[in-house]
């Protein structure tokens, strides 16, 4: 069975390594991780991924930027944003239509649980 593969765009990169081997381990998730934005749509054009996990303030790209690329080229991929800035960064991002928006400290069990319902939502519209 294939493993659904995930992309977590985070410039915090001990956050976004911790999360990328929680999701490997617990989840039993393909992970790939891109330092900021930029990097971050580099990867999208390159490859396909089943659910991106952005934060939205970061340098070069934010992922409000990513949102509406990803919505735009891509907008059955569901995408999860992260930030610690509180609701009216969430706000914007549910308005460039985040599937979900996290606040850190991201409670990682309930991160896993979201994953779950949303890649096997639909019945499994989100495979490839």
């Amino acid at each position: 069975m294939r493993k659904y593969r995930i992309l977590i765009i985070e410039d915090d990169l001990d956050l976004a390594r911790i999360l990328a081997d929680f999701l490997e381990l617990k989840g039993g998730y393909e992970v790939e991780t891109a330092p900021d934005g930029l990097e971050g749509l580099k990867m999208l054009k390159k490859s396909r991924f089943d659910l991106v996990i952005t934060d939205i303030t970061m340098p070069y790209v934010s992922g409000i930027g990513i949102l509406t690329v990803l919505k735009r080229d891509h907008p059955e991929t569901p995408v999860i944003a992260i930030t610690g800035y509180g609701e009216e960064v969430e706000s914007l991002a549910e308005e460039k239509n985040a599937d979900a928006v996290l606040s850190k400290p991201l409670d990682h069990e309930k991160m896993l649980k979201l994953l779950k319902e949303m890649l096997t939502k639909k019945g499994g519209a989100y495979a490839s």
